[in-house]
């Protein structure tokens, strides 16, 4: 990236950092715990994330989406470059190879950033109710991270097709502190790899969910690290920063009525991810959706018709 005016923030935030260099405490996230050489045997457990050889898997030819932006797509392998593939992509067994179920565009990501083995969860499509049940069991582990979490409930509701509150009720959660753990899926790779190695907080991702853009994210997160800022003092340098979106309560997390959360998940079956949603404690707001095509605004003006 080019070095100057990288964030669009100026010198303030920069020269707070003192362009000091973090890599040396962000190495690639890494899956151990299994490699899979070949499709011969079975895994033990499907909620497990694996390590497979790419030249093993292979596209699903039934995948929506033919054209994948190139800047992102070269971005994104940058990222894993650094980082490694945070959030594993979803196979299943087909003849000697893995096909894609999810995860395509992470897949051809880690092509280009020169992976040879990509984690991966093996999925078995005919055992819907076992998966579901290996994943919930998954959640309930004591050690996992706070990523982990936020992508098995991601799993149960694209692979086990459950609303918010139906997996609520599975894993005995509230749905707001679902809603509010998934949302750690939403901040970029870097801050992300930072809350799965201990370098952040749950709170401090809180605090920096309500910062409007992910540059600003990743440069506050920087700044964490480099100064074990607290919860409270990150919150501070926002709100001298006049970057904030709104106040956060005294845990750092902004609630929502439960209305909301509803319409972020019918609206989110037609658009995923782009959806933002910004209310301010008296009501007002605005809600903004990208499409990718006519076709998929049409998906939905016919849902909506079908009402």
């Amino acid at each position: 990236m080019a070095a100057k005016n990288q964030y669009g923030l100026g010198k303030g935030l920069g020269a707070l950092l003192g362009g000091e260099d973090l890599s040396e405490l962000r190495k690639p996230v890494g899956y151990i715990n299994k490699e899979v050489v070949s499709t011969e045997g079975k895994p033990q457990d499907t909620s497990d994330v694996l390590r497979i050889p790419i030249d093993l898997i292979e596209p699903n030819p039934y995948q929506p989406r033919m054209t994948f932006a190139s800047e992102a797509m070269q971005e994104l392998a940058d990222s894993i470059r650094t980082f490694g593939l945070i959030q594993p992509i979803t196979v299943r067994r087909k003849g000697d190879k893995y096909q894609i179920i999810s995860g395509e565009r992470r897949y051809r990501a880690s092509i280009m950033a020169g992976m040879d083995m990509i984690p991966a969860y093996i999925r078995d499509a005919s055992e819907q109710g076992m998966l579901e049940m290996a994943i919930v069991e998954n959640i309930q582990r004591e050690n996992l991270d706070p990523i982990e979490v936020a992508m098995s409930y991601q799993r149960l509701i694209d692979e086990c097709s459950l609303t918010q509150e139906q997996m609520a009720d599975r894993v005995g959660k509230k749905r707001a502190s679902v809603a509010n753990q998934l949302r750690l899926l939403k901040l970029p790779a870097k801050v992300q790899h930072d809350l799965k190695v201990g370098l952040v907080s749950v709170g401090h991702a809180k605090v920096l969910l309500g910062v409007e853009d992910a540059a600003t994210q990743e440069m506050l997160c920087d700044m964490i690290v480099k100064n074990g800022l607290s919860v409270r003092q990150l919150e501070e340098k926002i709100k001298a920063m006049g970057k904030k979106k709104e106040p956060v309560q005294e845990d750092g997390a902004q609630e929502l009525p439960e209305m909301y959360y509803r319409l972020l998940e019918n609206v989110g079956k037609y658009f995923g991810e782009n959806i933002s949603l910004k209310r301010t404690r008296d009501g007002k707001g605005t809600m903004t959706i990208k499409f990718d095509s006519d076709s998929q605004m049409e998906q939905f003006l016919k849902a909506l018709d079908a009402r």
